[in-house]
């Protein structure tokens, strides 16, 4: 039998929704209108603290106020640089060598250098070993003792990072710059506890952050030192929403002029509406199924979760091709690996190991690995005799694309008919952080997840959703693996391309054989814009465009 059971604090947030949303949406404060020049924009996010060295929900807004040093947008986009405007690599590979944009300022009109940014790396470096390490938010100590060498300014516009070994690192890290004239007395234990930055906050992006109300908004104002020139729109206000029906009944009453997060359905509906556009992007988002592995502390209701042969023998069960088609319409790819499509250096289809959907083969798999239906009541004991009831957490982390609730019915039934009953559980996205936190912080104590990583398109990025030193944040399933531990690390440290896609493909295999995910598919972002109060759009990925450069109609 398949049990719905949303949680309280997901039953009471949508009350407070139905009768608080209608309100807040069409107040005075968020009203759009073209003449003021200020931006609306609304997702399904729910950032908690401004304080990027304590938080891995608030990418936005911070993204847009925080410049990151390279990383994605700047390596793809020649005209959405971070803090350095240009950047070398040595005929060593391990000398880095960063031009920061000559004349820059924080929006408090202070210089801006090279001299911050080699602060805020070795802020970090300095934590690594005390009580109070910053390894929990976006800004974080992961990785930078394996790989990093030294950190200096040479002078104002010249950063040196001196690496370890050959990586990409230099260039792929997401930590964000801040002003050491900020930072540089704030303690490492309030750094990662009572600090929470409040605004207005110092930057050098386009918009900064100066007004936040969790689970509300975030209002933001054009920075006066934007290296580019000051943006054109008057500010923006970024709406915190509960769900994605809240998103495009925003775009369709002009309370919004940007909405992401959005569902299939609503995508195909605003697509009707001639004052609103829609668009879709492909992403590198995961969205799985994964195995509570745990052993002891935090550990799922039977054992048989531990086993390798009970998890490959799910994966028969799964149709990725059914669910992209029928729960997401087709705005997905479908996922096999950890590896998305759109990396095109490292993807693989697994074809030689591939498993393919067969209800009958899942079935033939759990007999084999002991996983009976003894008693013919059409449900299986686990090896310890008890019948399977397991639980199926879903629920979408902060910031992530929505997984279908659709996909966690068709999933649901594909394990009832194999005799795997499921009861399911809806989590909103504090809950879900809570249930698949470590569980020395009290996560676990469920059997399945269905659930969603955003992360880097680097290889890395890729394949830390089974570190085992992400138990807690990316590795959702608790599985821990030293040869993939040894293959990751040396992941890291490899900059020739060749020897590099021999390592990924390694690791992907033996996550993919070793089975703690089901990779079910990666999802197109759907967004939309109105067209009547300001150009020059595209979609929010992974940086701050395109608020830098909106001009009002």
């Amino acid at each position: 039998m398949i049990e719905w059971s949303p949680s309280r604090r997901t039953v009471v947030q949508a009350l407070l929704g139905a009768s608080a949303a209608p309100y807040v949406m069409h107040s005075k404060a968020f009203a759009s209108s073209c003449g003021d020049h200020t931006v609306r924009l609304g997702g399904v996010i729910a950032p908690d603290t401004l304080n990027p060295f304590a938080t891995y929900s608030s990418f936005w807004p911070l993204v847009f106020t925080y410049d990151f040093l390279v990383f994605d947008d700047a390596l793809k986009y020649p005209d959405r640089k971070g803090f350095a405007k240009e950047w070398s690599v040595a005929d060593d590979d391990i000398t880095w060598t960063f031009k920061i944009w000559p004349g820059m300022k924080w929006s408090d009109g202070q210089p801006a250098t090279a001299r911050d940014a080699a602060f805020t790396y070795n802020y970090l470096l300095g934590s690594i070993g005390t009580p109070h390490e910053l390894n929990a938010g976006m800004n974080t100590t992961s990785r930078l003792q394996q790989l990093v060498d030294s950190i200096t300014a040479v002078d104002d516009e010249t950063l040196l990072i001196v690496t370890k070994v050959p990586t990409r690192w230099p260039v792929e890290n997401s930590v964000l710059m801040v002003p050491e004239h900020i930072w540089k007395d704030i303690s490492y234990a309030d750094a990662v506890g009572a600090f929470r930055n409040d605004p207005p906050l110092v930057g050098t992006g386009p918009m900064i952050v100066s007004e936040f109300q969790q689970g509300q908004f975030a209002r933001m104002t054009p920075n006066q030192y934007f290296r580019t020139g000051k943006p054109t729109t008057a500010g923006a206000i970024f709406r915190f929403l509960n769900s994605a029906d809240s998103v495009a009944q925003g775009l369709k009453s002009a309370d919004l002029d940007y909405g992401m997060n959005l569902t299939t359905a609503q995508w195909a509906d605003l697509s009707k509406d001639s004052t609103i556009r829609v668009g879709e992007v492909p992403t590198e988002q995961q969205d799985y199924m994964a195995f509570n592995t745990l052993s002891g502390k935090g550990a799922g209701s039977t054992n048989a979760l531990q086993d390798h042969a009970f998890r490959d023998a799910i994966g028969y069960a799964i149709d990725q091709k059914t669910i992209v088609d029928r729960a997401y319409r087709g705005h997905a790819s479908i996922g096999i690996g950890p590896i998305v499509q759109t990396v095109v250096d490292y993807y693989s289809d697994l074809a030689d190991i591939r498993r393919q959907f067969d209800l009958a083969e899942a079935g033939r798999r759990l007999d084999a690995a002991g996983y009976r239906d003894t008693n013919g009541d059409g449900i299986r004991e686990d090896k310890e005799g008890n019948s399977f009831q397991l639980e199926l957490v879903s629920g979408t982390f902060s910031g992530n694309l929505v997984t279908p609730l659709a996909s966690v019915q068709l999933i649901a039934n594909w394990l009832q008919e194999i005799g795997i009953p499921v009861s399911v559980t809806q989590l909103d996205p504090g809950a879900l952080s809570a249930r698949t936190a470590a569980p020395a912080d009290g996560g676990g104590g469920w059997d399945l997840l269905i659930s969603n990583n955003w992360p880097v398109a680097t290889p890395y990025g890729l394949l830390r959703l089974a570190s085992s030193m992400r138990i807690g944040s990316d590795n959702t399933s608790y599985w821990t693996n030293d040869k993939f531990d040894e293959l990751l690390s040396e992941v890291q440290g490899t900059f020739d391309l060749k020897k590099s896609q021999e390592l990924v493909d390694q690791a992907a295999r033996l996550l993919y054989t070793d089975a703690p995910y089901i990779m079910l598919c990666h999802p197109f972002m759907l967004d939309a814009h109105r067209k009547d109060c300001f150009q020059g759009w595209g979609s929010l990925r992974s940086g701050y465009f395109p608020l830098d450069r909106l001009e009002p109609i």
